[in-house]
This record gives C-alpha cells, structure tokens and sequence, in this order.
C-alpha cells in the first residue's frame, strides 16, 4: 500500500512561484508513476504532469512552460514548480501513484489559490 501525501499550497499572488510536494511512502518509489491532477472549481479534473520512474517526464498540453515536475530519489517526493502563477491556476491539485501493477493511490490534494 502506496501512501500518498501532499503539501504546499496556500495563497499566492500573480506572478509568483510555487512549489508543491507530493510525498510517497510505503512503495518502492523508483518503480512508481506519479502523476499530479488539478480540479478547480465547477469543472473537472484535468491532467497537469507525469513523471516516471526512469525519470521520463510529460505535461499537459496547457502546463507546457510553466510547470517542471521532478522528483527526489532521496526524499521519495514529487514536486510540482508553478511558475508565473495566473488566478486561473486555481484548484485542488491532486498527486495519484500508481505501481508496476497497475493499482492507483490517491493523495488528499493541496489547495492553491491565486488571487490579489
């Protein structure tokens, strides 16, 4: 059993960056693909980035520029950097792994809020 938890999102302004965590334990993180989603409000859940365990990443076609996603050997996290933050990047931003078998873990998503 994977454990999924994720940190870092607050309130921030336009134009700024920020970094969210997605920390894993209870896997063989090398093995994993991790990916993170957002939901914002009214609408569904969309696909920001992915990244595998050869280190092989990809992005949603919107995230292209703005998002890195990169992940840490050492810590068993996956971050998530933001850059140039827009009050349309508001959402509940979900990390989900998923192991060699297929089975899908699930993280309690982090909130972030751009706005003035």
């Amino acid at each position: 059993q994977v454990q999924v938890a994720e940190s870092g999102g607050g309130l921030v302004q336009p134009g700024e960056r920020l970094t969210l965590a997605c920390a894993l334990s209870g896997g063989m993180f090398h093995v994993l693909t991790v990916a993170w989603y957002r939901q914002a409000p009214g609408k569904t859940r969309e696909f920001v980035a992915i990244s595998f365990g050869n280190h092989r990443t990809d992005y949603g076609a919107f995230a292209k520029g703005r998002f890195t996603i990169f992940r840490s050997d050492r810590d068993n996290t996956i971050y998530l950097q933001i850059d140039n933050l827009d009050p349309a990047d508001t959402a509940v931003y979900h990390c989900a792994a998923e192991d060699p078998n297929g089975r899908q873990f699930w993280g309690q998503g982090t909130q972030v809020t751009v706005a003035t």
